[in-house]
């Protein structure tokens, strides 16, 4: 759960339905929170869902924002990828016969003519930033922020070595530029506004409020439709021949635009020996999908290029009421006593799209895809909401000045889920001065989103390998019903913690987490279901020309443990300047301990809604261990910061239930370096580099299979060389300079 100035944040209106991690959830943008409006970031490792709400199930982020009432800052940083392609070769050109014919190998690709590694100069990015706090009266303060990001798309797409054209005769092959993906970071232009104010009528009566406002424009490719792909066949009434749309192929994209709002405001003080705190805060969220250099192929000529393909929108306002007092009993210290209660009303909407985005045009009957390709529109408006509201209690108590020990409760109703309890107990103990040691058990209650419950779309899919139409329905469309959705429950869960701190020496501190945190009924994607099965609900439906289906289930029950550990050390010497050093550890295991989906009427299918691909993506798909390793040292008006971290191996899972197509993401070490000068009081220059040796993750492989596999590994590989999993992504190495000017 995301908090801004200690109050809920609102989440996106985009769902994360594709096959990465995270998969199935809609989050909080944290990119539409410019750096400079922030103070310090605060972390609740602990399960927090009976003092915060049920988002709160692994603990709480709550972002500080600056209350500077004067001076300010201006930062112009800007930036470029210089890298090479690990793994990826230099393509100038394939291999033709002495017969004119380009042959192809036993994968369907052409033979290469290779000239080492394949090398990038992308993804350049400005990023314009202001900080300026200046007083309201003697006794307020307004602190505003903006920033202006203009980021280039990255591209780490192979060399596409498939034919393009009809044949293996065609001329064209030779001088085609086979460079014809676009893989990696979308091109966004950003400017985010945060404003935070606060003004002290008397101690006992102080109002504040934060507005924040964000718009960026994106634009991301999809998969490049070849010249003899049947996508780009331009239909006619007249001719049966094979017309292409364009003579050599597209690459549609994706536009889209992002629409952030929000407003806060509330009044808090002292009343009769309490401090009480009421606010009121309005979150919206609007991103709307365009497509252009595209065609909807069962309208043939006919077809519009660009289409408006329609939007989503999340609406969220909450409204909080909090008391809090502290007591001094006798025997004991002090016992802090807390309630409060919450009202929330969210809204998730869907705006179709214009005719031809989703619509199957007259050749829509011959096979033709329908649809505008790569993002086909929402074919209809949705609207849904629901209202929620709650009650907390938290009693702190020092029962000694050694000993601390909180009780929390939370009463919660949710209008389309009913009500739900939950509670949690903690404690802190300090043995000794240097050493303190605390444990914490709580229980959670989630209901599903929205977005869960909802959702609807088609969307053009990579699933090893082969493009497939996917459509994404809600758990009570017909379709959905049909293929073994049933209601959404909600998640439960329970989390125990426990951790110490430990300061053995001056300047020497070292933390320790444990976690363990249960969840059942957890809410997740089915598997892309596929089979003639699948296809016969979907056609009887009138759903033609799509392949493969998915939904929300309540899929499993799943257990989280692990630890952080963190331990730093600063050594101030008189010559060479101060040293902080920091070391982190984190290990993570996801278990699923029972999968609970079951295919209903498709049981007697070979279609499984939650199996191999999902369970390996859950388990195994984000490393089990992360080290970090950093340095800062300064001297007079120069400071430099060196960083390593090494992210454990990951497994990306292939489709074949035999796992031939599995890929281990084998462990990484990433070093970042920044230096930085004072060369004035108000002046600071820093260049650095992010990912200083150009480490990128293991490449996907291609060619035949090893033994005792047989076959090829997909064609595609070649260019789509890495996989999302990466848990470092693989733009490789960012070289970058900045400004800093302050007042």
């Amino acid at each position: 759960m995301v908090l801004v100035n200690g109050k809920r944040r609102h989440v996106t209106a985009l769902l994360n339905i594709n096959g990465s991690v995270g998969r199935g959830s809609a989050a909080v943008d944290l990119n539409l929170i410019p750096t400079a409006a922030i103070e310090r970031i605060e972390v609740l490792r602990d399960g927090a869902a009976a003092q915060y709400g049920s988002d709160a199930i692994a603990g709480v982020l709550n972002i500080v924002l600056k209350k500077n009432n004067n001076g300010g800052s201006l930062t112009t940083t800007f930036g470029s990828y210089i890298t090479t392609l690990d793994g990826v070769p230099n393509v100038t050109g394939i291999v033709q016969a002495a017969n004119g014919t380009f042959p192809l190998r036993s994968d369907g690709t052409f033979t290469p003519i290779l000239d080492g590694e394949r090398r990038a100069r992308d993804g350049a990015t400005v990023t314009v930033a202001a900080n300026v706090g200046a007083p309201i009266g003697d006794n307020g303060f307004v602190n505003l922020t903006v920033e202006y990001r203009d980021r280039d798309d990255t591209n780490r797409a192979g060399f596409d070595l498939r034919p393009n054209f009809p044949g293996t005769t065609d001329p064209r092959e030779a001088g085609f530029n086979r460079l014809n993906h676009r893989f990696g970071d979308a091109a966004t232009q950003d400017i985010n506004l945060f404003v935070n104010a606060g003004y002290e009528f008397t101690p006992a009566i102080e109002v504040y409020g934060t507005l924040s406002f964000g718009d960026r424009n994106g634009e991301s490719a999809g998969f490049n439709r070849r010249a003899n792909d049947a996508r780009n066949r331009n239909f006619s009434a007249s001719t049966t021949a094979f017309i292409p749309f364009a003579p050599e192929g597209f690459l549609p994209l994706i536009n889209t635009r992002l629409q952030d709002f929000s407003i806060l405001g509330g009044v808090r003080g002292t009343v009769l020996g309490w401090n009480y705190d009421l606010s009121a805060v309005h979150g919206n969220n609007k991103f709307e999908f365009g497509v252009s250099d595209s065609f909807n192929t069962s309208f043939g000529s006919a077809s519009q290029t660009e289409f408006d393909s329609g939007g989503l929108r999340f609406n969220q306002q909450t409204v909080n009421g909090d008391l809090q007092r502290t007591f001094e009993i006798p025997v004991i210290d002090t016992v802090s006593v807390a309630l409060g209660g919450e009202f929330r009303r969210e809204e998730f909407r869907i705006r179709q799209g214009e005719f031809q985005s989703f619509a199957a045009g007259p050749f829509a009957s011959l096979g033709a895809a329908t649809g505008a390709q790569v993002f086909p529109g929402f074919p209809e408006d949705l609207e849904a909401d629901r209202t929620s509201y709650s009650f907390y209690f938290d009693i702190d108590a020092d029962i000694t000045s050694r000993w601390n020990i909180a009780f929390a409760g939370r009463f919660e109703d949710y209008s389309d889920f009913g009500s739900d309890v939950n509670g949690k107990v903690a404690t802190r103990f300090e043995v000794a001065k240097f050493l303190s040691i605390r444990g914490a058990v709580s229980t959670g209650f989630r209901a599903p989103s929205l977005h869960q419950q909802f959702f609807q779309t088609t969307a053009t899919n990579n699933v090893n390998g082969v493009l497939l139409e996917i459509l994404t329905v809600p758990v009570n469309d017909p379709v959905a019903v049909a293929l073994g959705a049933t209601p959404l429950a909600p998640e439960t869960s329970v989390n125990y913690s426990g951790g110490l701190v430990l300061n053995p020496i001056k300047n020497l501190s070292i933390t320790a987490d444990f976690y363990r945190i249960t969840i059942d009924n957890r809410i997740v994607v089915s598997e892309n279901l596929q089979g003639a099965a699948v296809v016969g609900i979907l056609q009887a439906a009138g759903i033609n020309n799509v392949s493969s289906a998915r939904f929300f289930v309540n899929g499993l029950d799943q257990r989280t443990r692990g630890v952080d550990v963190v331990a730093s050390y600063r050594v101030n010497t008189p010559r060479f300047g101060t040293f902080s050093t920091t070391a982190a550890f984190n290990y993570n295991q996801n278990i699923i301990e029972r999968i609970l989906a079951a295919p209903g009427p498709l049981a007697t299918t070979n279609v499984t809604l939650f199996g191999r691909l999902e369970s390996l993506r859950l388990e195994q798909g984000q490393p089990r261990t992360k080290i970090t390793l950093s340095e800062d040292w300064e001297l007079g008006p120069v400071s430099a910061t060196l960083r390593g971290t090494r992210f454990g191996e990951v497994l990306s899972p292939g489709t074949p239930a035999n796992g031939q197509d599995d890929l281990l993401i084998e462990a990484a070490w990433l070093a970042d370096f920044e230096i930085r000068a004072d060369v004035h009081k108000n002046l600071k220059f820093a260049f650095g580099v992010n990912n200083l040796f150009d480490v990128y993750p293991t490449a996907l492989p291609t060619g035949p299979r090893p033994a005792p596999f047989t076959g090829n590994f997909s064609a595609n590989n070649f260019f789509l060389p890495f996989s999302s999993f990466s848990p470092f992504g693989f733009n490789g190495r960012f070289v970058y300079g900045r400004v800093a000017l302050t007042w």
